[in-house]
């Protein structure tokens, strides 16, 4: 371990970037999307935000990729920063267990999911913003473009379509949450607003420095405060214990950070008052995550010694 200098990071990432390329086995990209079956598993980026926006890369860190689900993370900061407690009448706080799609909990608990990084409750986070602002995916890309800096941040609509074509599963999880009474628009709607939201392209450089709020305990990055200190870190908790669906003890024990994957290959991590990291690299072990980027991420605390344990 050692004590690092804020100019140490770059030589941090060339020799993870070095370790990784010597590892065989980086899992398979999402076959279940035909839009991002097509995606070189071998594909490799790093990149760490600071909080004053000094951003270090490595490897494929400025090619977009599709964030998938790490884009919950932000829907549900949006949200959150509108309507407070109240959201989690409507969705819990709770590790899964099961995998991101299932809808097995969802009887059992009366159309509340067990958290918001699931599909289900991402879908009534997204359901929550939209009723809020007449334009979900909207807001967040507004907000993403600002945070990130970089105005050419979009959806893909070849990735949104493809996940409407193949979006039986998460149409099921809404309409059975619309019979409890937990979807409040058309599901039609709420679908079309969660696949775009879902198609975003960015890359490891933008996502790195579009969470860099979340390091700063709520603030953005033009001083605003998005959400309060109390709320920062509930997101923050949140992540540590249901960002990698069934896979979030592993993750905890493994890299010791708030972090959010997503099945296009993106990983995105806190360290809270410090920096924030994002690592790509689409070959997914069976839990839906990034094999070489967890790795990657593990190797980070290890070297540096920066985890919130």
């Amino acid at each position: 371990m050692m004590t690092l200098m804020s100019s140490q990071f770059q030589p941090v990432l060339e020799r993870i970037a070095a370790e990784i390329e010597r590892t065989p086995g980086r899992g398979r990209p999402a076959d279940y999307i035909p839009a991002l079956a097509a995606c070189d598993p071998r594909s490799f980026g790093m990149a760490v935000a600071e909080l004053d926006g000094t951003v270090y890369g490595v490897g494929d860190w400025r090619e977009p990729f599709s964030t998938q689900s790490i884009t919950k993370v932000f829907t549900l900061a949006l949200d959150l920063a509108r309507e407070g407690d109240r959201l989690w009448e409507h969705v819990g706080r709770e590790p899964s267990g099961n995998p991101f799609n299932s809808l097995v909990q969802l009887e059992y608990e009366n159309g509340i999911p067990r958290n918001p990084f699931i599909n289900a409750g991402a879908l009534v986070v997204t359901d929550r913003l939209h009723s809020r602002t007449g334009d979900a995916t909207g807001e967040l890309l507004a907000f993403l473009r600002s945070e990130s800096g970089n105005p050419t941040l979009d959806f893909d609509k070849e990735v949104a379509a493809s996940e409407s074509a193949h979006g039986d599963r998460n149409a099921a999880l809404a309409h059975f949450m619309a019979s409890y009474g937990n979807i409040g628009n058309p599901v039609p709607v709420l679908l079309d607003q969660y696949f775009r939201q879902c198609s975003l392209r960015a890359s490891c450089a933008d996502l790195a420095l579009a969470t860099t709020f979340l390091a700063r305990h709520g603030v953005r990055a033009d001083g605003t405060r998005l959400l309060t200190q109390s709320q920062a870190k509930q997101v923050n908790a949140v992540l540590l214990t249901c960002g990698t669906y069934d896979a979030a003890g592993d993750f905890a024990y493994r890299v010791g950070l708030p972090g959010k994957s997503g099945v296009g290959g993106g990983v995105i991590a806190v360290v809270p008052g410090r920096c924030t990291l994002c690592v790509w690299s689409p070959g997914l072990d069976e839990r839906g995550n990034s094999v070489a980027g967890v790795a990657a991420l593990d190797r980070f605390t290890t070297l540096t010694g920066l985890s919130v344990f």
